[in-house]
This record gives structure tokens, C-alpha cells and sequence, in this order.
């Protein structure tokens, strides 16, 4: 728990906020892209995400963890922004990369056409799949954390993994045909 002792702090200076940043910024604008998919919201969210933990660090209460915590923003502030405007569909972000081993072109073009239809698939998706699947494989959150940042019981979380992996499953073997 790396950012643990901000909990009861009431501000924090530049330079843990830059720690934030690094630490956590590419997890949180890939979650905020996942929700929107549009990578320029997902950008804007993801540094209005951090400029609220730094000037709400006091609201951190220490009931997750701190990345858990920035997801929850990063969501609330997600939601908002679709609520607020028209979302543009844009293919979903990159977190299925083909092993960057010796390959040869040829295997690298049917590796790239595999990763765009998982992408396509996945992309097709009902949101709330969609965001179980990212959060427990993307993000490596544990079934409680993901359960508590979309509100819902562990139980549910592990129905839409199954629901979203049967599909993705289904999907998969029909495009192989």
C-alpha cells in the first residue's frame, strides 16, 4: 500500500502528486478510456482525476487502496462527461500486445488482425461486462475492490466476468470461421 500515509493528511505537495502521476496516471487514463472510449475525454478525465486527489486528498479515508480510490473519481468523473456529451465510439485501448518476440512480418500482420478483433469484440461488449472484464484483467484489481468501485457484490462482478468471457469466447470462434 505505497500511498498508505496520505490517509488523514489534508494536502500534499507537488512532488508526491507527480509521484501519483506516475505511478498511476497511464492505469487511470486507460480506465477513463475503457468507460469513454475516446482518448482525448480519457486524457482530460484522467488530470482532472489527479488535480481532485490533490486537492481532496483529505477525503482518502484508507477503506482501499489508493489506486482503488483514483478509479473511483476516475469512474464518477467518467459517467459525468457521458452523461454531459455526445461519447464517439473509438476502438478500445491498447492492453492486448502480441509477444515482442522474433517474429516475421507475416506472423505480425495476423497477430495485429488478432488483436484488432479481440479489440472489436471486447469493444462490443455491454458497458457493464465491458468494465468488469478491464478492471480485474487491466487493472489487477481483486474481485472485492472491483465489486466496491461499481457498487455492486463480488458475486455479481464474478457473473459479468463469466458473462463477458462467454461472449468474448462465443464471438471469437464465430470470427475464426
Amino acid at each position: 500500500m505505497e500511498f498508505q500515509y496520505l490517509i488523514n493528511t489534508d494536502s500534499m505537495s507537488e512532488t508526491e502528486l507527480c509521484r501519483l502521476m506516475t505511478t498511476y496516471g497511464d492505469d487511470v487514463r486507460r480506465y477513463a478510456y475503457a468507460i469513454t472510449r475516446n482518448q482525448e475525454q480519457a486524457k482530460d478525465i484522467a488530470q482532472e482525476v489527479f488535480l481532485k486527489a490533490f486537492h481532496h486528498v483529505g477525503s482518502f479515508r484508507g477503506n482501499s487502496s489508493f489506486k482503488t480510490w483514483l478509479f473511483a473519481i476516475a469512474r464518477n468523473l467518467a459517467i459525468n462527461e457521458m452523461r454531459s456529451s455526445y461519447v464517439r465510439r473509438i476502438v478500445l485501448f491498447e492492453w492486448v500486445h502480441p509477444q515482442a518476440n522474433e517474429r516475421s512480418a507475416e506472423s505480425d500482420y495476423f497477430a495485429e488482425q488478432s488483436v484488432q478483433e479481440l479489440r472489436g469484440i471486447i469493444l462490443s461488449l455491454p458497458a457493464k461486462l465491458r468494465e468488469a472484464l478491464i478492471l480485474t484483467l487491466e487493472h489487477e484489481l481483486t474481485m472485492a475492490e472491483a465489486a466496491s468501485l461499481m457498487g455492486v457484490s463480488e458475486g455479481t462482478v464474478k457473473s459479468r466476468l463469466h458473462r463477458a468471457r462467454k461472449i468474448i469466447n462465443k464471438k471469437w470462434k464465430e470470427a475464426e470461421r
